[in-house]
């Protein structure tokens, strides 16, 4: 790639900007909160050994294979690959790896079989071997999260039968390995320059700008990033954009680009677009040549005098959030639940805070299960702050941020089941009150966050706010997300019931811009995710994957602005 390549800068944090700081790709991030898509994952390879398998044979050892299965959220399971057969080996060390795509808001568990391969099939691709043909020698399961977040990224399990019966070790032990792949951790700094667009305004030139876009196997088209608009130029040079292996896919997966005039009323016009591949766009920088703009015209493609030029082209190999994960980095989950009386009276089917003796999670339940459930493998102790907020505890005080178990001085419980119980309890004991004020408990979590970074611990916490109304304390809200900005710490906000939730649009910067405080401090970078439960029950996203889904880029973005590496 001679020119194209990095030229020994060193390593970036994914995500940053060399020598400008963070620049946030505003396009993929509005997409992503309009339509509940993931916008960050990586290539993994999956590497298998085994020790002391089952000798099916009485004269000889058995020829094992594994297939490796993900489990669907039906519950039902898809193979992802297979390794090769290993000849007369009880402890084999596979050599074929298997791909994956690791997505960090989604609680992945593998499956894994083990199988004894009849010598008929050793002549035919594994691939065409009918599984059930063979003589079955145990299965392991585990969810991937458990394998990345160890420092060396491998897991060992137990095997055991398909009844999940036996004493442990008794069918041999499988070892998972996990490996990024090089793409995964490779960013493309890219200058874009045009020359000759169309003039598409009367009184003065277009106000060009670039939008960049991939096609997701769906069909449908994703934004990655866009460039900043430039005034009043046909032949313009934009600042650098930097696309990672993340969001574009592969080098050969087709980016659509395309050219718009800016107008200020949001209806910006195509000028035209050019539709090449990651490679294709290195090879226009080699040449230093141009791909001519299009645009459609009566149902073909007509080709314009404009041309898109690529004046530099130079792959940084960064540090991923796996990079931080497997060298100690942890991500510890906090719990803040509304306790005000606009959830209804708990005793009654239809409050939100109704528990249902049948088992059915109330809204508060499944939000506080389905991140915790996530969340849970990145806290090696599994001890979870949660408070309530907006309740009148025991000694006849309103609290905008007592403990959920309601002792006194531990705000910490003992797993997801234990937030759970703090919950229920808490709801036994608090009489809901209000009004609806978070800034108190946003402020005890960024104490937490704060003390941390002083013992050097290297915890990034998470707070999931849950809650049914309108903020009171809007402003002060917007104050402590401010301070808590500077801090690692993300914010994830879950609205129940049907309140009007514009507040929390604000709050999460869909509306209004960067949050700032009352004294004019600018947020130092993006921290807060909303999602209104009811979107998820009325199927227009499809789970609460999407409130995690930036929670990665929003990590990386604290690490790069402290300048923090992972550790080793």
């Amino acid at each position: 790639m001679g020119p194209c390549l990095s030229n020994g800068t060193g390593k970036q944090p994914v995500g940053r900007n060399p020598g400008n700081g963070y620049q946030p790709n505003h396009a993929i991030d509005h997409f992503y909160k309009a339509h509940g898509l993931q916008s960050m994952f990586s290539d993994l390879e999956l590497t298998l050994s085994a020790k002391k398998l089952r000798a099916r044979g009485i004269f000889s050892k058995s020829d094992p294979m594994a297939v490796v299965y993900k489990k669907k959220p039906d519950g039902t399971l898809e193979e992802l690959g297979r390794t090769e057969v290993i000849l007369n080996n009880l402890s084999p060390s596979w050599i074929q790896k298997i791909r994956i795509v690791y997505n960090f808001e989604i609680g992945l568990r593998l499956e894994f079989r083990i199988y004894d391969i009849d010598t008929k099939f050793y002549n035919i691709p594994v691939k065409d071997i009918n599984l059930n043909e063979q003589d079955y020698l145990g299965e392991a399961s585990c969810y991937l999260s458990e394998v990345v977040t160890k420092q060396n990224q491998q897991s060992t399990i137990n095997i055991q039968n398909k009844n999940r019966q036996g004493y442990e070790g008794r069918l041999g032990t499988l070892t998972v390995h996990t490996e990024e792949t090089a793409e995964s951790k490779t960013t493309v700094e890219i200058v874009f320059r045009c020359t000759n667009l169309t003039n598409n305004d009367v009184f003065s030139l277009s106000d060009p700008f670039l939008k960049i876009s991939r096609n997701a196997e769906s069909g449908a088209t994703i934004p990655v990033c866009k460039t900043e608009v430039i005034d009043n130029n046909l032949n313009p040079t934009w600042q650098p954009v930097y696309l990672t292996m993340q969001q574009i896919v592969s080098k050969d997966n087709p980016l659509i680009i395309e050219c718009f005039d800016y107008n200020s009323s949001g209806n910006h016009e195509l000028i035209g677009k050019v539709q090449r591949s990651m490679s294709d766009l290195m090879k226009l920088q080699t040449r230093r040549a141009g791909a001519n703009f299009v645009v459609s015209h009566r149902g073909h493609d007509k080709v314009l005098k404009g041309q898109l030029f690529v004046d530099m082209y130079r792959e940084i190999q960064t540090y991923s959030f796996l990079d931080y994960l497997s060298s100690g980095f942890e991500l510890n989950f906090m719990v803040a639940v509304d306790f005000t009386s606009s959830n209804g009276n708990p005793r009654l089917p239809q409050s939100l805070h109704y528990i249902d003796p049948s088992g059915q999670l109330n809204a508060y339940q499944r939000a506080i299960v389905e991140v915790g459930d996530v969340l849970q493998f990145y806290d090696s102790d599994k001890r979870f702050p949660a408070w309530g907020f907006g309740g009148r505890i025991p000694d006849g005080n309103v609290s905008y941020c007592f403990n959920l178990n309601l002792t006194p001085h531990a705000s910490e419980v003992d797993g997801v089941e234990g937030i759970k119980g703090a919950y229920a309890y808490s709801l036994q004991n608090v009489g809901l009150a209000g009004p609806t004020l978070v800034g108190k408990v946003i402020d005890k979590a960024s104490s937490i966050a704060e003390k941390s970074m002083f013992r050097n611990n290297y915890k990034y916490y998470v707070l999931l706010l849950i809650t049914d109304g309108v903020l009171t304390d809007l402003q002060e809200a917007i104050d402590a997300l401010v301070k808590a900005s500077e801090l690692p710490l993300s914010v994830l906000i879950v609205g129940v019931g049907n309140s009007d939730f514009a507040q929390m649009k604000i709050l999460d910067g869909v509306s209004g811009g960067p949050l700032k405080s009352s004294e004019g401090k600018l947020a130092a970078r993006d921290i807060v995710q909303f999602m209104p439960m009811p979107e998820v029950d009325a199927g227009q996203i499809s789970s609460i994957e999407t409130l995690l889904a930036k929670l990665p880029h929003q990590f990386l973005t604290y690490m790069s602005g402290k300048n923090i590496q992972p550790l080793g």
